[in-house]
């Protein structure tokens, strides 16, 4: 088994998953807008190690196991597998460093945000 971001993920991009992740298996597209992919993280099926560390991370709640994964989010899987098939477009996502070196924090979405993403998305 592995776990995969979802849509969820699409210009939140919170980077908490990054920080906890034991084999840096969450990726960031070099050039997502010249290789069509959404701003969002993605992970390499192959590489993750389904520790599950990255799942509670996600303050936007984007994260799953691929087996409990709902079938609105069918699509997200082929994105994550991208990851694999084409890993020349990606990086190793890595956090964002202030100027004095400490791990940059997104502002934790409120529970309406996280709602208003999944509305969004049409998601449940």
């Amino acid at each position: 088994m592995a776990y995969l971001i979802t849509r969820l993920c699409i210009d939140c991009v919170d980077k908490g998953c990054v920080e906890v992740c034991p084999v840096e298996c969450i990726y960031e597209a070099k050039n997502r807008v010249a290789d069509n992919l959404p701003n969002m993280l993605f992970i390499h099926p192959a590489e993750c190690i389904s520790c599950g560390a990255c799942e509670p991370e996600c303050p936007w709640q984007a994260i799953f196991e691929d087996r409990e994964l709902a079938s609105e989010y069918a699509g997200d899987v082929e994105l994550n597998a991208r990851v694999q098939r084409d890993k020349r477009l990606f990086s190793v996502a890595t956090v964002n460093l202030d100027a004095a070196g400490r791990i940059q924090r997104e502002p934790r979405p409120t529970a309406e945000q996280v709602d208003r993403n999944r509305l969004k998305w049409q998601m449940p």
